[in-house]
């Protein structure tokens, strides 16, 4: 999956449905850094990707700082 970086690489989503929310959890192999959201389950999973994906490259963003 390309996300916003020069070259693509693999994340790892899980999701966890509870009740009308999930709790999405987007993984990056390479460094081991965890990204979790939660939205309503009604978003759709590829909203909800999304979301879990730019909080990931935030994150990998700040660790390059």
């Amino acid at each position: 999956m390309k996300w916003g970086m020069s070259e693509p690489r693999e994340v790892l989503f899980e999701f966890m449905p509870a009740g009308r929310v999930v709790k999405v959890t987007a993984v990056d192999p390479v460094t081991g850094i965890e990204a979790t959201i939660q939205g309503p389950a009604s978003a759709g999973e590829e909203v909800l990707k999304h979301s879990a994906l730019q909080k990931l490259n935030y994150l990998l963003s700040k660790e390059k700082k």
